[in-house]
């Protein structure tokens, strides 16, 4: 007999975020994505209990995804993040921060939480609706018909990741790599259902960073013993090599034939009979004028050896992974079976070489539109490298979110410190209507304000790990930091040279105040100009859909949790 437990009631807490072991919690929390944010964030090692792989990182897509969360708030709140992150990539550690900043300042206010949300989503509004205004002063147009912005947005993600150990100079390199990439990636022929191409990562450890290259097309990595002796190519009369994928395993067994009872005379042999009908299906290709074969899985080694003497190139076992790109750029159709087989599956491609780098060898497939390309991406070791691939891939990703919507946002903090100027100005007033709308009083609305602006400037004081004093100037309202230990009288001029954008410099003859000094709001003026952006280098930029939702969903997330009445637990 089966024994019987008990059911254990269901475990009910009321208003969570008052609870201390909450506030500890989300406290470790914030000080952990406070402590990894920007160029010179302080890194973390993720690793579990009994041994196994160990990751150093600084970004919050690897910090949240080797995070063990267990209080539902907390879980709640690195889920809605690494939601953003699935769709926009970027300014995860942004979003986390200052979802965090807006629950501490709640939480240190006498304003009721429902009264906290309504101000909150109201000043969000005007956020959005001020970065997709045409006086924003914070935002500038990406033209790609120029390199210039699209490269400094690129640059900025990749020296934003401490963890992957480069260099200015490989940075630059990288950088430049990263954008040739993605270029490759648009169609040559634009219409109005443009898809964009693929870029491949192909690993190469244990080497520098200036060895990366960018390939047009796609580089599969195949033992040396298949690059011997291969037979000279066939074209076509225009030149071109026939090309035929399949997604079907051809080594002769009857693994992917489903369910049932085969009955199989005596006498037959099974293996023979498929391989007859496997070779019958190669001479008809090798007919067809196909130059090379491309097999998902395994090719039978009588199939390959029967190719290779009629002068047909055989790739076997590419992954699943590498299909879609083939298909992509070859246009050719994975034949799942061999009744699907036909003339109008075959794809072509412009030419096939073989390299080796590093030891390895690789068929350099280059098609006719070089949709997709292959990253050759190196350094120095195997935690530096998967680092660099998930900067390079959220730089990637930047650009095509730029792409679809043309503009950036001023980096390094300037952007924050800017929009907190402009909301301190919009609300050092505020209407009778407004606050009968938001059923406040005026004390509570500016209590709120400031505790939004306050938050928005954490963020971009988290830039500083090094204790120095954090500045904002009175013109543009952008972000600047001096060294630590310097007496509060000093002439900030002397100490400081751009602003962290670097769009500003001290030649301008600003005026600044510390954060924590009183002044009276002023509207940020804009300080992007044609002349002005062309002529800086380096350039620090964000990626404007990013960091526009994360804002978004830092706030919501907040609301959301302030608005917690119970949690309510099953045990069992």
């Amino acid at each position: 007999m089966s024994r019987v437990d008990l059911k254990k009631p269901s475990l009910c807490t009321s208003e969570p975020l008052a609870k201390e072991t909450l506030c500890h919690a989300l406290s470790v929390f914030d000080k952990m994505v406070r402590s990894c944010y920007g160029p010179t964030g302080r890194l973390k090692q993720l690793h579990n209990g009994v041994g196994g792989y160990v990751r150093t990182t600084s970004q919050s897509s690897a910090l949240l995804g080797g995070l063990s969360v267990t209080h539902p708030v907390l879980k709640l709140l690195t889920a809605s993040v690494q939601n953003h992150l699935a769709r926009f990539s970027d300014c995860g550690l942004f979003m986390a921060i200052f979802c965090c900043s807006l629950l501490e300042k709640c939480q240190g206010l006498n304003v009721a939480p429902c009264t906290f949300i309504r101000i909150s989503q109201r000043l969000l509004s005007l956020c959005i609706d001020y970065l997709a205004s045409e006086t924003c002063g914070c935002r500038m147009q990406v033209d790609f018909s120029s390199s210039k912005i699209p490269l400094d947005l690129v640059r900025s993600i990749i020296i934003s990741k401490p963890a992957s150990r480069l260099s200015r100079m490989e940075a630059n390199h990288i950088s430049i790599l990263v954008l040739e990439a993605f270029l490759f990636t648009i169609p040559q022929n634009i219409d109005t259902q443009m898809t964009l191409g693929k870029c491949i990562y192909i690993p190469i450890k244990n080497k520098q960073v200036s060895d990366s290259a960018v390939y047009p097309g796609l580089l599969i990595e195949v033992p040396e013993m298949d690059l011997r002796n291969i037979p000279p190519i066939k074209r076509d009369t225009s030149g071109m090599i026939k090309m035929v994928l399949f997604s079907m395993s051809l080594s002769g067994d009857l693994s992917e034939n489903g369910e049932g009872v085969i009955v199989i005379p005596q006498g037959v042999y099974l293996e023979a009979v498929v391989l007859a009908q496997l070779l019958n299906v190669c001479k008809q290709i090798v007919k067809d004028g196909v130059g090379v074969f491309v097999c998902q899985k395994v090719i039978h080694p009588a199939l390959q050896q029967y190719l290779k003497e009629n002068h047909v190139v055989t790739i076997e076992r590419v992954g699943l992974s590498l299909m879609e790109p083939l298909k992509k750029m070859t246009g050719a159709q994975p034949i799942p079976s061999l009744q699907f087989l036909s003339p109008a599956c075959c794809g072509y491609l412009k030419d096939l070489q073989t390299l080796s780098i590093a030891s390895k060898w690789f068929f350099h497939l280059i098609p006719n539109d070089p949709v997709v390309c292959s990253l050759m991406l190196c350094n120095r070791n195997e935690t530096a490298w998967d680092e660099l691939k998930l900067a390079c891939q959220t730089a990637e990703h930047a650009l095509q979110l730029t792409l679809r919507d043309p503009w950036v946002l001023l980096g390094g903090g300037c952007t924050e410190m800017h929009l907190s100027s402009y909301i301190r100005h919009m609300t050092s007033t505020v209407e009778e209507s407004t606050l009968e709308d938001l059923s406040c009083s005026r004390a509570e609305f500016r209590m709120v304000a400031d505790a939004f602006c306050s938050s928005l400037e954490t963020v971009a004081c988290c830039l500083d790990h090094d204790g120095g004093n954090i500045l904002t100037d009175m013109k543009w309202g952008h972000f600047w930091s001096v060294p630590p230990d310097v007496p509060s009288r000093s002439d900030w001029s002397d100490l400081i040279w751009k602003c962290g954008c670097g769009l500003c410099d001290k030649e301008q003859g600003l005026h600044w105040r510390m954060l924590q000094s009183c002044a009276s709001p002023f509207l940020p003026q804009s300080c992007i100009h044609e002349s002005s952006v062309t002529s800086i280098d380096n350039l620090i930029l964000d990626c404007f859909a990013a960091k526009r939702n994360g804002l978004q969903v830092a706030v919501e997330t907040a609301s959301l949790l302030l608005d917690l009445s119970y949690i309510i637990e099953d045990q069992n």
